[in-house]
């Protein structure tokens, strides 16, 4: 059988849980505090070669119907003798019967231990307060989804996060273009000069993360980032007592690739910031070789929230170490296009006026205006619809550079050619101008 930790309070036997508030183990009965390294010796149970074993009551599962109790695993609350059944990534629950906090060790042990664990800082009524800011301001947001919104669960959750290392070797070639225009009194001149541009080097990456639990969102995690690592503990199982808690079901190999994409990603775009001075750049070439890689496995803390309304379930979650909170949010259809269509005609009959003042083109105005104004109300609607919308996936890990910084060993800017083209002005054309030099170039960067 999977052994169940319980964390009694040694004052007055009432359970104890990880206060986040306090960052120590605190007994709600008699307020006594206790430190991690104080109940160590609970975890002794996690090199218990028997701590997965199942329990007659498990086997006896076996009679369901087939397939039904696939992933199952049946525990003993140690409190009051309930049996707790859970999946098997399942690292942490609560007995249903007598309420105790309970740790499922054998989920816990051996390669499945994580190496690291950062504690919530942040408790279940910051999450809700977050909650209710997050809905605040949005000008899209149907009135009624406030009020009649309610929470049908929050939990405080630690996902299984795998971290990876890696050095990275790269090599770019980009075409880069520099670009100058001048008139005379007949021609409009556009000069492009041609370059050839190399960089080369190398940068290093620490601890990208990467959702271990296939049940876990991998958007939302990494919607939350950045976890401060620097405030991440050697794990014990205490900090587990009071939260639910997963081991991972991704395994790591499964899980590099998503790490690999980032920090390519990342890499491309980092050596791109070095070349600078130009009109134009184009990538041509890339190599990016990723070595000396090595993964950690940790425990993050994330608050999930669930809600309804109108039929529908809405998701969403806190970090809780920093607060950051996301989630999508319905949009007020209604609302939007009469914003769009409201923003659009008002934005048309300022740049109509605007225009009919600089120039005599009447029919040309009209159409500027109205071009003008559909991409001004478009833009609006599109921003007001982006305030709903938190959660999307990280597509690289510049949050993840080891010293913030990429190491350029090689710069290499070679001028290839340049093509100059000239094009006749309107007037030039209406009234047969001969040419000659006009005023001075003017540059574009």
């Amino acid at each position: 059988m999977a052994e169940l930790i319980e964390y009694k309070c040694p004052c007055c036997a009432a359970k104890i849980e990880w206060d986040s508030a306090a960052q120590k183990m605190k007994c709600p009965f008699c307020d006594s505090e206790f430190s991690i390294e104080e109940l160590q010796s609970y975890d002794d149970v996690l090199s218990d070669p028997n701590a997965n074993q199942p329990s007659p009551d498990e086997e006896r599962i076996a009679e369901w119907e087939q397939g039904e109790t696939e992933g199952m695993r049946v525990y003993s609350c140690k409190t009051c003798g309930g049996q707790v059944i859970a999946d098997e990534t399942t690292g942490a629950s609560q007995c249903p019967y007598c309420g105790n906090p309970v740790i499922m060790a054998g989920n816990f042990s051996g390669d499945l231990r994580p190496d690291f664990v950062i504690p919530f800082k942040l408790d279940k009524e910051a999450a809700k307060k977050a909650l209710t800011q997050h809905m605040e301001g949005k000008f899209l947001l149907p009135k009624v989804f406030k009020s009649q919104n309610h929470i049908d669960e929050i939990r405080g959750v630690y996902v299984p996060v795998w971290l990876f290392d890696a050095d990275v070797d790269a090599a770019f070639r980009y075409e880069a273009t520099k670009v100058r225009t001048w008139r005379d009194q007949q021609y409009e001149y556009t000069e492009t000069s041609y370059y050839d541009v190399r960089r080369t080097g190398g940068m290093g990456f620490e601890r990208v993360p990467v959702d271990g639990s296939s049940k876990m969102d991998d958007t939302f995690m990494e919607s939350l980032e950045p976890f401060d690592f620097g405030q991440a503990k050697p794990f014990a199982t205490a900090y587990l007592s009071g939260y639910l808690a997963d081991r991972y079901d991704v395994t790591v190999e499964q899980s590099q690739p998503r790490a690999d994409d980032r920090i390519r990603e990342s890499t491309r775009r980092a050596f791109l910031a070095t070349v600078q001075g130009y009109t134009s750049v184009e990538p041509r070439q890339e190599q990016i070789a990723l070595k000396n890689r090595s993964a950690s496995y940790a425990l993050y803390p994330v608050w999930m929230l669930g809600t309804s309304w109108n039929g529908n379930q809405y998701t969403f979650a806190m970090n809780g170490q920093s607060g950051k909170f996301v989630g999508n949010l319905p949009a007020d259809k209604g609302k939007a296009w009469g914003m769009f269509f409201g923003v659009t005609a008002g934005a048309a009959v300022l740049v109509y006026l605007i225009t009919m003042a600089l120039s005599e083109t009447k029919q040309g105005n009209l159409l500027m205006a109205a071009i003008i104004a559909l991409i001004i109300g478009g833009i609006t609607m599109m921003s007001l619809l982006g305030q709903l919308k938190s959660v999307a996936a990280k597509n690289e890990a510049s949050a993840y550079v080891r010293d913030e910084k990429v190491n350029v060993t090689q710069r290499d800017d070679r001028f290839v050619n340049t093509k100059t083209e000239r094009r006749m002005l309107p007037q030039a054309r209406e009234g047969g101008q001969g040419g000659g030099p006009g005023g001075g170039p003017t540059v574009q960067d």
